[in-house]
Parts: structure tokens; sequence; C-alpha cells
């Protein structure tokens, strides 16, 4: 996968970890309630027929009080501006990240692209039931 970068490459701390952490590119304060956009310094060429899946790391929310504002983020294989990452203070007290901080998981997985057509879907068990419509066992 090709990138170009002002800051980190993503990194993956074990050589079976699913996620590359991404590190913030710049120091960044939150008051309480705040949402930043934070910048990775980094640009992707994703492979065609896969998805950057953007996840946060389980320890950031733990430490910071800062979680991701959309939960996952989706970058195209057809994307080629810089990774940002938006994060909220859902703390109750103003907090910071600096500059190589790590703030994120990069996940790449292949997807399939069908092309969608109308017409009359086929009879399952389930049928429409969601929502906890299949119990509770």
């Amino acid at each position: 996968m090709k990138i170009t970068t002002e800051g980190t490459p993503p990194q993956r701390q074990s050589p079976f970890a699913a996620g590359a952490d991404l590190k913030t590119l710049h120091n960044h304060h939150f008051h309480v309630g705040a949402v930043k956009r934070v910048g990775t310094g980094l640009k992707l060429a994703i492979p065609d027929s896969h998805v950057g899946l953007v996840f946060a790391r389980s320890s950031l929310f733990a430490k910071t009080g800062l979680q991701l504002t959309n939960s996952v983020g989706v970058i195209d294989s057809d994307y080629r501006g810089e990774i940002m990452i938006e994060l909220k203070n859902e703390s109750d007290k103003p907090t910071r990240i600096m500059a190589g901080d790590r703030i994120a998981q990069l996940v790449i997985v292949p997807i399939a692209t069908p092309t969608f057509t109308q017409g009359d879907l086929d009879v399952t068990q389930r049928g429409d039931g969601g929502f906890g419509s299949t119990g509770n066992q």
C-alpha cells in the first residue's frame, strides 16, 4: 500500500495485530464537549476492492475521555486526501493529546461491491424480524 506522510506511518504494535495505529500530527487541547478534526499527516492508496476502517483505540477513552464522533470511519480506495480523525471530549474535564500520540487504529479489509437491483426478496424463517426478534437466549 502506498502512503505519503508528514507524520508517522501506521504501525502495528504486534505481529498479528489487525489494526495499525494512527498518530496525531499536532498537539490539541479539548475543552469539555469539544469536537475537533485531528490530522494524521497521512495519505494512503488503499487497494481496489478494499476499504480502510478507522476504529478507536481501546485505551483512548479511558485515558483521555476522547472518542471518535462517528464510531467507525470509512476510507474508500479512491480517496487520496489526508486521513483525519474527528474526536469529541466526552469527559467532564479538559484534556489534550500531543503530537505523536496514538489516537485511532486503521484496519484494511476486502469488500464486495455488488450491483443493487430492485426485485422481490426471498422468504426466510426470520423474515422482517429485527431488534431483538431472535430472543435473549
